[in-house]
């Protein structure tokens, strides 16, 4: 057997760090850990760090000054996916702003053909809208807002290679529709969205299982009204996603999801925007001039409109901001997110017979290198 073996850093794996072993893998796979190098492996010493499975995120609008929305195709998706994977993300989903029928169409198709082609991290697509609420829009152009029907549920239960989120306001969906895109294996989330806690209950019950950006667009946890929030904690089997950039939600506020959740169910995402791994801090979404200010994405009214997030960062910010230790950190990003997309069986951990998706940081938590089903790319982030 001519396999590879990493060595000279710590392992996180899903319960532990371990050091002194390394890491055996053959070929896209993981075979599991060993104390000596096997004489037909070749070691490559990784110098110090850690060596952790990839990020998966589940929240990408685009990268690398590409948004989703302008390019919905594979070149688009490709440019997506290599920025970010120089921040350690392994997986993602490409995740489409609120946009006309047409443009759903086109992701959804370039989801697909990205499949297909093997582009290296793509998961599948994320559909954010345009089924949401307009007093809770954000940065979405409620123009393009439209009715849940049957034959938006064809579009969106349409067969997948892949995994498909579709984050919608469950108030303003008919009855049953929930359940219909849940049993064609999408996978529902909420956001953007009025509902109370009964009305997410319902939807709970129906086949949710998600929430989008927890606590941004929803509605809030208060004394006699739990809302969409308290829905979310309250709830031991739906995932939520956390943007932690200190910006979006303050830390205190995250530190209380998670001691009253606690972490099985908390995804990071960075709902990022065109500027991670671009050139520019400026860009159009939907006829607004939006600009990075103080390291967040806003529009012209100060309005939040995504992030500059990267994974890595977010990894940083989980331990430095809410008190996680690294295994934590880690499956904040990769564990808990292969979970959600039920690709557990494939990805997001250090265990025999999982998919090769790793990335290395260094001591001071920088991403070095990543692999993609064995597929080593070097980086400084």
């Amino acid at each position: 057997m001519n396999g590879t073996a990493l060595v000279g850093a710590r392992i996180v794996l899903a319960d532990r760090v371990v050091e002194g072993q390394a890491l055996l893998l053959d070929g896209t796979r993981i075979l599991g850990l060993a104390d000596t190098v096997p004489a037909d492996f070749t070691a490559h010493d990784l110098r110090g760090g850690w060596l952790l499975p990839g990020f998966i995120d589940t929240q990408v609008n685009g990268g690398g000054d590409v948004l989703f929305n302008d390019m919905p195709n594979v070149e688009g998706i490709r440019a997506i996916a290599q920025a970010h994977r120089r921040y350690g993300t392994t997986g993602l989903l490409p995740t489409l702003i609120s946009d006309y029928a047409p443009v759903v169409e086109a992701a959804i198709a370039a989801g697909e053909e990205a499949l297909a082609a093997g582009v290296p991290g793509v998961l599948g697509v994320h559909i954010e809208g345009p089924h949401l609420n307009p007093v809770k829009k954000g940065i979405h152009d409620a123009q393009r807002f439209s009715t849940v029907d049957d034959t938006v549920v064809a579009r969106l239960a349409a067969p997948s290679k892949g995994r498909r989120i579709v984050t919608l306001a469950p108030e303003l969906a008919p009855e049953g529709a929930v359940r219909a895109l849940a049993e064609a294996g999408v996978l529902v989330c909420a956001g953007h969205s009025l509902a109370d806690y009964d009305q997410t209950r319902a939807a709970l019950a129906e086949g949710l299982v998600g929430f989008t950006h927890l606590f941004n667009a929803m509605t809030q946890f208060l004394s006699r009204d739990p809302g969409m929030v308290g829905a979310a904690l309250e709830d031991r089997a739906s995932h939520f996603g956390l943007i932690v950039d200190g910006l979006h939600v303050h830390p205190a506020s995250l530190r209380v999801a998670l001691a009253a959740r606690g972490i099985e169910g908390a995804m990071l995402v960075t709902d990022a925007m065109p500027p991670v791994g671009g050139r520019s801090n400026r860009f159009s979404l939907m006829g607004q001039d939006i600009a990075v200010v103080d390291g967040t994405c806003r529009g012209p009214d100060g309005t939040l409109a995504g992030s500059a997030l990267t994974m890595a960062q977010a990894l940083r910010n989980a331990m430095d901001m809410l008190g996680c230790d690294i295994v934590t950190a880690s499956r904040l990003a990769s564990g808990n997110p292969a979970r959600f997309l039920r690709l557990d069986h494939e990805t997001g951990g250090i265990a025999p017979g999982l998919r090769a998706d790793l990335v290395h940081l260094s001591e001071t938590r920088h991403v070095t290198a990543t692999w993609i089903g064995g597929a080593r790319e070097d980086s400084r982030e």
